[in-house]
C-alpha cells in the first residue's frame, strides 16, 4: 500500500544538514540518502534533487518512508508491506496520511519557529556570526522518540564512528526487513524480546544493554508513557514530566535526557551543557585556552533559554565533520 503527500519547504531550507544526520550510516542498513546532480551543480555542490529513504515500522507493519527533496517542496511517500488480503478501511488509511504529514514535518523540522530565534539572538556577541553562516539552521528529528532513546544510550561516552557501527548491528540482529532492502529500527516489543547477553552481541557494553532492556520494557508495559510525537514542539511541562520518568530508569543521565528531548520530541530548551562536542566548540567560540566544564557551560547556556538545544546544534555545526 503506498501513500503520499508534498509539503512546501521554508526559503533555504538546509536539505544536507537532514541527510548528514540520516546517513551518518555509511552502509545504509536502515536509511538510504541519495542525491543527483548536473554537471554545473556538481561543482557547485548543490544537488538538482536529493532522497531520503527510512525503513520504520508502522503500527507494526514494516513500511519505507521516502522523503524527495526537490526545489522548495518535498514529496512523501509511504510505502507499507502488508500481508496479503489486508484490508484497509478509508478511515485508517485516512490517518495514515495524517500520521504522514506528522512524521516528515517532525523529521525536517518544519514546526521549528527559528525566525524567532535568528531575530533575538542574529546580532549576539558570540553566537551571533554562528547565526548568520547558518541562518536557517533546524535541527532533524529521528523517526520516532524510542529510536532517539536507543541511539542516545548507544552514543554515551563513546566515538560517532564507534555508536553508528552498533546501532547498525542492534538493527541487523533484531530489525524487521522491509521489500526495498532497508532494515526498520527495533521496536520496545522486539527488544524486550532479547537477553542482555543477545544484545551485548552487537557491541553495547553490559549496562547499556540493561538499560535499553529497561526501557523497551517500560515503554512496552505502559510504565513509561511517552508522549505521541506530534508535529507541534513538546512544551516545558510535558518535557519536565517526562524528564523525571526517564532519569528514574538505571542508565539515563541528564545528557541522555536531553539530547532525546531534542531528537524525539523537538524539545528546544535542553541544555546540553553535558555533551562534549558542545564544550569543545564553545571553548573556541570563547575564545579560551583552558576547556570549558559542564558547570560552565551550563551557566552560558542558560541566558539561551527556550533556545539551549537549538545553540547546541549550532555549536554542533561548528564541526561539520560529526554529526551528533
Amino acid at each position: 500500500m503506498r501513500i503520499s503527500l508534498e509539503l512546501a519547504l521554508p526559503v533555504n531550507y538546509r536539505v544536507a544538514d537532514v541527510l548528514a544526520f540520516h546517513g551518518r550510516d555509511s552502509e545504509q542498513v536502515s536509511e538510504r540518502c541519495v542525491s543527483m546532480y548536473s554537471e554545473s551543480q556538481t561543482q557547485s555542490g548543490q544537488a538538482l534533487s536529493s532522497t531520503l529513504e527510512k525503513a520504520i515500522l508502522w503500527d507494526g507493519f514494516p513500511a519505507c518512508l521516502s522523503i524527495q527533496f526537490g526545489g522548495q517542496a518535498v514529496a512523501a511517500i509511504l510505502d507499507l508491506d502488508l500481508p496479503a488480503r489486508q484490508s484497509i478501511k478509508s478511515n485508517q488509511a485516512t490517518q495514515w496520511r495524517g500520521g504522514l504529514q506528522n512524521i516528515v514535518v517532525r523529521m525536517l523540522g518544519l514546526n521549528q519557529d527559528i525566525a524567532v530565534f535568528r531575530k533575538q539572538y542574529a546580532h549576539h556577541p558570540n553566537i551571533g556570526e554562528l547565526i548568520q553562516q547558518r541562518p536557517s539552521l533546524r535541527v532533524p528529528l529521528s523517526a520516532n522518540p524510542f529510536e532517539a532513546l536507543c541511539w542516545a544510550v548507544t552514543g554515551q561516552q563513546i566515538s560517532v564512528s564507534a555508536a553508528v557501527s552498533i546501532r547498525r548491528r542492534f538493527i541487523q540482529q533484531l530489525g524487521t526487513l522491509h521489500s526495498s532492502g532497508l532494515r526498520c529500527h527495533p521496536s520496545p516489543s522486539q527488544v524486550v524480546a532479547c537477553d542482555i547477553e543477545e544484545l551485548r552481541t552487537t557491541g553495547l557494553s553490559k549496562s547499556k544493554a540493561q538499560t535499553l532492556i529497561l526501557l523497551a520494557q517500560a515503554i512496552d508495559t505502559g510504565q513509561l508513557l511517552l508522549p505521541k510525537a506530534a508535529a507541534k514542539l513538546m512544551d516545558h511541562a510535558s518535557a519536565e514530566v517526562l524528564r523525571g520518568q526517564l532519569l528514574a530508569i538505571k542508565g539515563i543521565g541528564p545528557w541522555t535526557v536531553n539530547y532525546v528531548l531534542l531528537r524525539g520530541f523537538a524539545y528546544l530548551d535542553g541544555s546540553l551543557h553535558g555533551d562534549v562536542a558542545v564544550r569543545r566548540s564553545l571553548q573556541i567560540l570563547l575564545g579560551q585556552e583552558v576547556k570549558v566544564t559542564e558547570r560552565g557551560a551550563e551557566q552560558w547556556l542558560a541566558q539561551f533559554s527556550p533556545w539551549r538545544a537549538l545553540v547546541a546544534a549550532h555549536l554542533w555545526a561548528m564541526q561539520a565533520d560529526q554529526v551528533y
